[in-house]
C-alpha cells in the first residue's frame, strides 16, 4: 500500500487511528519534529537505512507503537534495550509521557542523537544509558522491550536483571516466531503472542511477551497465542476453522464470529492437548 500523495503528518494519524490509539495534535507534531530531526542526523550518522517518510513513519513510529498493545496499563517504567535512534521507545514515550523510560544504548553516535531528541521534544522523566546490556546494573523496571536485537532465549536470560520480580520482556518478531518458539520449548521459558498487524502494510507482527504470564491482556488485545503448559483458568479459542488468521495463533478475539471462552480444565483440555 503506498501513500506518496499523503503528508507526513496525515500519515501519521491514519497510522495512530488505525492502531485505535487516542492522541492528540501535540503527539503529532512531535512525532513531525522527531521525523525532522532523524531524517537531518542521518545524513551523517547513518542511524537507519530507512530514507522516505513513508517508512520512517510506518516501520519506525508506527512500529514501534505497537508495543503499546502489550504494556501494562498505568504508571511503569520501561527500559529499552539496544535503543539505536530511539526504537521502541521514545515512540511509546510521546505516547505515555507518564512512562518513566530508560534508553539503553551503547553507541556514542546513537546516544549523541538520543541527547539531541530528547531535547527537541522536551521528554522528561527519560535516562540515556550508554553501555552495553551485559554492563548494567539491576533496574528494577517493570517492562524490557527490544527491537529486532535478540532472539527470545537470548534476550530472557540477558534482560531478567533489568526488570522487577513478575516484571515482564517484549521482544518483536517476524513470520519465524514459530522456529524461535521450538528452541525453548523445553527451555522453561513461558511465552504469550500477540498477532498484530503493522498500520497501513499487510506485514504482520508477533509481540512475544517473556516473563510472568501478562493475564490482563488476555481476552483485550485479541490475537494471542499461549505457548506454555500452565494455563490460565479462562482462556478462549477460535471456532472458525476457516479463518486465514487461526493459522497464525490467533485464538479469536471479543467480537470477532470465530470468539468463544472456553473454561481450562488442566491438563487435559483443549489447548494443552494442542486442540484448536
Amino acid at each position: 500500500m503506498h501513500y506518496a500523495m499523503s503528508s507526513p503528518e496525515s500519515l501519521m494519524i491514519k497510522g495512530l487511528k488505525e492502531l485505535a490509539l487516542p492522541f492528540t495534535q501535540g503527539q503529532v507534531r512531535l512525532f513531525m519534529a522527531y521525523l525532522t530531526e532523524l531524517k537531518k542526523w542521518n545524513k551523517a550518522y547513518n542511524l537507519t537505512s530507512l530514507k522516505t517518510d513513508e517508512d520512517i513513519i510506518i516501520k519506525h513510529f508506527l512500529d514501534s507503537l505497537l508495543y503499546l498493545k502489550a504494556l501494562p496499563h498505568g504508571n511503569i517504567s520501561v527500559v529499552d534495550v539496544g535503543s539505536g535512534a530511539g526504537f521502541p521507545g521514545i515512540p511509546i514515550k510521546i505516547m505515555r509521557p507518564e512512562i518513566v523510560m530508560y534508553l539503553l544504548e551503547p553507541s556514542r553516535k546513537k546516544t549523541n542523537f538520543l541527547r539531541n531528541i530528547i531535547k527537541v521534544l522536551g521528554l522528561e522523566a527519560i535516562e540515556i544509558m550508554e553501555r552495553r546490556i551485559e554492563n548494567v546494573e539491576p533496574l528494577a523496571a517493570d517492562v524490557a522491550v527490544t527491537r529486532a536485537l535478540f532472539d527470545i532465549k537470548e534476550f530472557s536470560e540477558k534482560a531478567r536483571p533489568l526488570v522487577k520480580r513478575g516484571g515482564r520482556l517484549i521482544l518483536s518478531k517476524g513470520p519465524k516466531v514459530h522456529e524461535e518458539l521450538k528452541t525453548i520449548k523445553n527451555k522453561g521459558i513461558a511465552c504469550e503472542i500477540l498477532i498484530l498487524k503493522l498500520p497501513l502494510t499487510d506485514i504482520v507482527r508477533s509481540m512475544v511477551i517473556t516473563g510472568q504470564v501478562a493475564l490482563d491482556i488476555i481476552g483485550e488485545q485479541g490475537h494471542h497465542q499461549l505457548t506454555h503448559d500452565e494455563m490460565p483458568q479462562n482462556f478462549t479459542i477460535c471456532i472458525n476453522a476457516e479463518c486465514r488468521l487461526r493459522k497464525t495463533g490467533c485464538l479469536g478475539f471479543e467480537g470477532c464470529p470465530g470468539f468463544k471462552a472456553k473454561a481450562n480444565s488442566g491438563k487435559e483440555g483443549h489447548w494443552a492437548k494442542g486442540q484448536r
